[in-house]
């Protein structure tokens, strides 16, 4: 009896040290031991602080007269060109076997189309991200460069290498289909399709890229990326996988922009009337996704003008 008396008193001086100890280590303590049994005292959002936290990095300059002599700068924009290059040549070429065979049943049909631009988003990604961040895409340029995760110079000769190999990626494309067969088929370009209005499409096109963007901004956290560090490993999965379903859910209205150096590469090369109809859409509605996305992300998400402010209010 005196034994039992002893370990539960044991027991209890454990715990009150425990609830000592927790009470003095604050939020932090809670987090990592009563996050699972009480969930109502577990820091959210913001609050939920842990000491994997990092500094915020400043925002970078708009111009910096200093990449223009560094071999990095000038090996990013080649790296940008080359994986553009290789997205329209797999991509679109998907498309016009798709477009060229007999039925739906003889061919991979729209699901493969999807699975093309998604897993290429993925292995390119992958592959270029540790070089110039594996953009590939102007509206997700456009959408960093917003958010001042890149100077305007590095933006601008992105999305200008980026357009440059689409344009070759899309001419390699013609090619090997020959003339007749390529404008036969469309040439892969974007068009707004029959029964849909110009506003569905620049609203299908708008809410396309704000989720590609918005993954992006995710999956590349840097605060997320000093917290969990399987981040950065997984980040070209969710992206990829992202451009899939956007695929599947907008190929049957535009054919799937959320792109415009694809949608300008593809335009270019096949250069027929209703191709420059539509086009305008498959640059302003990636554009106003990305910076929607870009200020969703900056501003609710990551709370970071607020940070600011409340950063200046108690420096004063």
């Amino acid at each position: 009896m005196f034994q039992a008396f002893s370990v539960i008193t044991t027991h209890k001086t454990s715990s009150v040290k425990f609830c000592v100890k927790t009470t003095m280590e604050g939020r932090e303590e809670d987090v990592k031991v009563g996050a699972n049994k009480y969930s109502e005292r577990q820091p959210l959002g913001t609050s939920a602080q842990t000491d994997k936290d990092y500094k915020e990095p400043p925002p970078a300059p708009l111009f910096e007269p200093g990449e223009l002599t560094s071999w990095s700068f000038y090996r990013a924009g080649i790296a940008e060109f080359i994986a553009t290059f290789l997205f329209l040549y797999v991509t679109v070429l998907t498309v016009m076997g798709v477009s060229n065979a007999p039925n739906k049943c003889a061919s991979v049909g729209i699901q493969g189309i999807a699975w093309a631009f998604g897993g290429m988003i993925f292995a390119l990604v992958y592959c270029t991200a540790g070089i110039s961040g594996g953009h590939i895409n102007p509206a997700v340029t456009f959408g960093l460069f917003l958010a001042r995760k890149l100077s305007l110079t590095r933006a601008l000769f992105y999305i200008v290498m980026q357009c440059l190999g689409a344009i070759c990626g899309a001419g390699v494309i013609k090619g090997f289909e020959g003339s007749s067969r390529f404008e036969l088929n469309g040439g892969g370009a974007n068009v707004v399709n029959p029964g849909y209005t110009k506003g569905d499409g620049l609203g299908a096109e708008i809410v396309g890229t704000f989720i590609l963007v918005y993954t992006v901004f995710s999956a590349t956290d840097a605060k997320r990326s000093a917290r969990d560090s399987h981040v950065p490993i997984l980040a070209p999965l969710p992206i990829g996988f992202a451009v899939f379903l956007v695929h599947l859910a907008t190929i049957p209205i535009t054919g799937t922009g959320i792109n415009p150096a694809r949608s300008l590469g593809a335009a270019i090369i096949y250069n027929k009337g209703h191709a420059w109809d539509d086009h305008w859409i498959f640059w302003v509605g990636p554009f106003i996704g990305a910076a929607l996305a870009a200020a969703y992300h900056q501003i609710v998400i990551r709370a970071i003008p607020f940070k600011s402010t409340s950063y200046i209010a108690v420096s004063k």
